[in-house]
């Protein structure tokens, strides 16, 4: 049974909410003013009653974005997934319609599932050749200021895309499980957040170029190891001259090549960090996806840029 639902149509010669539908445990928030006055996007903020997803929630919402409409679609905090209780798994289930000329950006505070936690998230984007998309989806160790890291028993999030008449474009699944013979900790070692940046469509086409730039310079120095030292070592983790890097990232590109030429650029950018916090010059307790600072400029007169909160 659905939860929620918006439809976002322009109206009055903008993007407007002409439809808003929600019900417990979960509750759509639009504010009138967002931003200075020409912006024209509707900024969606969603939130669950009692702070958090509890065990056995099912959360199905379906969003749609008219012809030449921005929608943003985000949360006032990250989410947090409770214990489980009786093994019961939580579930997210989110679906978006996209139109022509439209853009919609999925920029949420991260996931952060509690010790015992199960959840499972699958989000479905249904998208024309001139549509924009731009998605984050991130989640952090845990509640790492209390020792729980990594110490949920499930988190699954997938991310599907397809074009007008159900054609694949994008089918992606992260499954993080408890082993039987090795833990999520050890799997992840050191690395306490992980992302992953989804952007399609034309109006992010500018962007490519930026992103690809500042992962390669990130990564070249990170991975950098003295000349002279690596022949001498047959495996990278026996070499003490290398230091395992404290952030990761990596991009790509997806999707067949004919059509960059009417969508824009479908990319793909993963990020890893082993903080749970991180600074960029005066401005603490932010991480920025360094590589991947996406401002958002030029899109129907919205303006920001994506910095992201990892634990606060």
């Amino acid at each position: 049974m659905e939860t929620g639902k918006v439809v976002v149509e322009r109206g009055g010669g903008k993007s407007t909410a002409n439809h808003c539908y929600s019900k417990y445990p979960f509750k759509f928030i639009i504010p009138n003013k967002v931003g200075p006055p020409q912006t024209d996007a509707v900024w969606i903020y969603t939130i669950t009653y009692g702070g958090g997803i509890v065990s056995g929630d099912s959360i199905k919402c379906d969003n749609s974005v008219g012809d030449g409409c921005t929608t943003v679609l985000t949360t006032q905090a990250s989410t947090k997934v409770y214990k489980s209780v009786e093994s019961k798994c939580s579930e997210q289930v989110p679906e978006a319609r996209i139109g022509s000329d439209a853009l919609l950006a999925v920029i949420p505070d991260p996931v952060t599932c509690f010790s015992t936690a199960k959840y499972s998230q699958t989000q479905v984007f249904k998208v024309f050749p001139s549509s924009s998309l731009l998605i984050v989806d991130w989640i952090t160790s845990g509640r790492y200021g209390r020792g729980e890291k990594w110490d949920f028993e499930l988190y699954k999030s997938t991310n599907n895309i397809f074009l007008e008449a159900d054609e694949p474009l994008f089918l992606d699944t992260i499954l993080l499980e408890q082993g039987r013979y090795s833990s999520i900790a050890e799997r992840m070692q050191d690395y306490q957040v992980i992302a992953m940046v989804i952007l399609l469509g034309p109006k992010l086409k500018f962007i490519q170029d930026q992103i690809q730039e500042n992962v390669k310079n990130l990564m070249s120095q990170q991975l950098r190891i003295p000349s002279g030292s690596s022949g001498r070592y047959g495996d990278i983790d026996d070499n003490p001259f290398f230091t395992r890097p404290s952030f990761l990232a990596s991009c790509s590109v997806f999707g067949p090549k004919v059509d960059f030429f009417h969508m824009g650029v479908s990319f793909l950018a993963m990020v890893g960090s082993f903080y749970s916090q991180y600074s960029i010059g005066s401005v603490p307790r932010k991480f920025y996806f360094s590589a991947c600072l996406i401002p958002l400029t030029n899109l129907q007169g919205f303006t920001s840029t994506i910095a992201v909160r990892v634990f606060y």
